[in-house]
Parts: C-alpha cells; sequence; structure tokens
C-alpha cells in the first residue's frame, strides 16, 4: 500500500440514488438493492474533488488502485483491505490483433483477475459498515476474491458456485478461506439461494450489484484507461459481459472524468460481449428492449460470462446504446480459435472471456463497427493460466540417440 494512505482521510460521498428512479438513500447505512429492486449508485461531491484536487496531483501518486481515492467510497483508510492492487498494464496484440489494439489484461491483478478490483473495495465498505458474514454466488473468479479479502479483513464468507465450475476456481476459494458448496444449477440459482438465506438475516448479499460498492472498484477500469491514453478515451472498448458491472462502472468513471473537467465529452464505442450459448443482452439489444429476459439452458466454456439474468441489465444497455456501440455474440469455436490465435501470435495467454473480446473485434472488423484506424481496448478478465489448455505430450528419452531433427 502506497504513503498516500497513512493518514485516515474522508471521501466525497455525498448519497446513494436508485439507479432507475432516483431516489436518495443516505450514504454510511448499510444498502442493498433499491426500493425498487434496482441497483445504487455512489455520488460524489465532484465540485470539491475538482477544488481539492487536480490531474497532476493523480499523475504524481503512484499507479495503483488507491491512486484514485477522492473518487471511491471508503471513509476511512484503516478500512482499506489491500493485496496490491496495480494498475494492469495495455499490451499490444498487433499479430492476434491489429495495429492499433491493445488488451487490458487484468490477470494481473491479485486472486489473478478483475473481479479483486469491485471486491477489494465492496469488501472494504462491507468492514466500514460493521458486515461480520458475507454469502456470495460465483461463477469462480469473483467467490476467489471475496474469499482473499474477506480472509484477509476477518469476515466470514460463504461462497455457492455452480456443479461445474472449474475445480482451480472451486480449491482456490477453499484454499482461501471460505466456505465452498457446489450447486446442481446455475449462477442464478445458487443467488436465489444465497438471496433466502440474506432475507431470514444469516448474512449480508453479496450478489453482483446487489450491494453498491462493486461498481466503484470496477470504476477504476475506466479511470485507469483515461489516464493511461492520456485523458483521450480509446475508441473503442470491447468488454466479456455477464452481471456487466466493470462495463457500467466504466461509463459510470468517463461521467464523473467528464464533470471534474479531465477528459471531454467524446466516448468510447462499448462493446458488451457474450457468448452465443448465454447472451441475454446480445437479445435484448437486438430487439431494442431495456431489460433483458432470462436465457435459459445457459452453456459456454467462458464461464466468466454464462449470467441467465443480470440484475443491471437496463444500465448495461444504457451504456451501450449511448455510446454508438453493440452488444455482440461469439460462439465457443471463435473464443477458443482467438485464445489459441493470441497464444501463438502474440505470446500472451487469454482467458476465454477475453478470448470472446477478440473474436468479437475481429466481428465488428469484418461488419464495418469499428476501422483498423480505431484505437481499441478489448479486456482480458483473468489469467489464462486458470483455464484448461491443450495437452502437450511430446517426450524425449535420453537414453536413447536424440533426432534433433525432429526437434
Amino acid at each position: 500500500m502506497n504513503e498516500n494512505l497513512t493518514a485516515d482521510r474522508e471521501t466525497f460521498v455525498t448519497h446513494l440514488e436508485c439507479s432507475i428512479t432516483g431516489e436518495r438513500y443516505e450514504a454510511d447505512q448499510l444498502h442493498g438493492l433499491s426500493r425498487a429492486g434496482r441497483p445504487l449508485l455512489v455520488r460524489y461531491d465532484l465540485d470539491a474533488v475538482r477544488a481539492a484536487i487536480s490531474r497532476d496531483t493523480i499523475e504524481a501518486r503512484p499507479t495503483d488502485l488507491w491512486r484514485w481515492r477522492e473518487l471511491l467510497p471508503v471513509r476511512e483508510t484503516s478500512n482499506i483491505v489491500s493485496l496490491g492492487e496495480i494498475e494492469t498494464p495495455l499490451v499490444p496484440l498487433t499479430k492476434s490483433g491489429g495495429p492499433n489494439v491493445l488488451v487490458k489484461d487484468e490477470g494481473r491483478l491479485p486472486t489473478g483477475s478483475f473481479k479483486a478490483r469491485g471486491l477489494v473495495m465492496a469488501v472494504a465498505m462491507a468492514k466500514e459498515l460493521g458486515v461480520t458474514k458475507i454469502a456470495m454466488p460465483t461463477n469462480g473468479n469473483a467467490g476467489a476474491a471475496l474469499a482473499a479479502y474477506a480472509t484477509r479483513c476477518g469476515i466470514e464468507t460463504i461462497v455457492l458456485c455452480p456443479d461445474d465450475t472449474p475445480e482451480i476456481n472451486v480449491r482456490e476459494i477453499a484454499m482461501q478461506g471460505a466456505r465452498v458448496w457446489r450447486v446442481n444449477g446455475l449462477i442464478d440459482d445458487c443467488g436465489a439461494i444465497v438471496g433466502k438465506g440474506a432475507s431470514e438475516g444469516r448474512w449480508f448479499d453479496f450478489s453482483t450489484l446487489k450491494e453498491p460498492y462493486r461498481i466503484e472498484g470496477k470504476k477504476t477500469m475506466g479511470l485507469e484507461l483515461a489516464a493511461q491514453f492520456g485523458w483521450k478515451l480509446p475508441d473503442a472498448i470491447f468488454y466479456p459481459t455477464g452481471g456487466g458491472t466493470g462495463l457500467i462502472g466504466m461509463w459510470k468513471a468517463f461521467d464523473e472524468l467528464e464533470q471534474l473537467g479531465w477528459i471531454g465529452s467524446e466516448r468510447p464505442k462499448m462493446f458488451a460481449v457474450q457468448a452465443s450459448g448465454c447472451a441475454p443482452i446480445v437479445r435484448a439489444f437486438e430487439a431494442g428492449e431495456e431489460h433483458a429476459e432470462r436465457w435459459e439452458d445457459a452453456s459456454t466454456v467462458a464461464a466468466g460470462i454464462r449470467v441467465p439474468k443480470a440484475v443491471g441489465d437496463f444500465l448495461i444497455l444504457r451504456a451501450v446504446r449511448e455510446s454508438g456501440g453493440q452488444a455482440m455474440a461469439v460462439g465457443d469455436p471463435a473464443t477458443l480459435k482467438a485464445v489459441e490465435a493470441a497464444a501463438k501470435q502474440d505470446g500472451l495467454l487469454l482467458c476465454p472471456e477475453g478470448g470472446a473480446t477478440l473474436a468479437a473485434y475481429h466481428q465488428a472488423l469484418n461488419t464495418g463497427l469499428v476501422d483498423e484506424d480505431d484505437r481499441v481496448v478489448l479486456f482480458n478478465c483473468a489469467t489464462g493460466l486458470k483455464y484448461p489448455m491443450p495437452e502437450a505430450p511430446q517426450a524425449l528419452d535420453r537414453t536413447r540417440p536424440i533426432d534433433f531433427d525432429a526437434l
């Protein structure tokens, strides 16, 4: 943790508001969804932020997640829980992508995924607000991040995951101190059990967007992009979209940065990338709907975006439409082909969800939604090391003559 966090501080949070009705809620109190059953958004006194700090101040700080503390909700630095949240790099993907394609490699974060951003913020706020027990449904990486941060600050954690969640994720969650249970269903089935337990007062529900602060952690992806691009945003962002917290958070970040006067009004086209075997946002986008119906029999190799129904569906759709972007579905064969291309041509091991964004970029390029000259950012949401890879069975017998030409 950097030297800027040595003293307690107050943030500039003024209140929370319902994302669909605008109803105001008090800050510094424990909240789940709004009375309308929708996510709550954290609001800041941006005039006061502007008076207190400048872009130059931000740029002079160490490049970690907490450099943005005036735009984050944790009041007291003593409540911050950290495992070393770095600013993730932008890695060129010139061969498998193109001359202007960059990957924001979120696999470099603690617990190996971008879920660390949202969960570090949500757990810090849970600690600040006195939560002692948390439950959450997960497809893997979010549960691992929750387990790590909650264990670090002494919060008891119960995690439910679909029974086909990758084994490495289940073991990772358990190893980092959570009680993890496999459920014979999908993530929303797990979420229903978590919700029932929460309604009985057994724990606090940490499902995606059912508490207000995961968005604020994911928002830092947009803040980082602005700084990394010299305060002029890229032309397009391809984001793997399940619950869509990061896409919603980035859109919020861009709005706050514009209000501060740190960026202009230009916005990237936001592409919400889903799997063709689970594409409720794509279906709603194409039908012109504001909400997405549950996707039945969801199936994809990209488990992180296998979310049949997202509580923030209207926020995702709103950001995509306002940006002039699109919701796109990618088949599993194209996803796996893209993962292989990035690894073998550019040396970057993407997770399946990251591979889906590369495949979606090529679809968008072929259909004229983006141009080769556009500056494009693809999000690789986790390290590819967590996922199955093809076998490499070749072996040498050192006791026999070596055929060096064959090598």
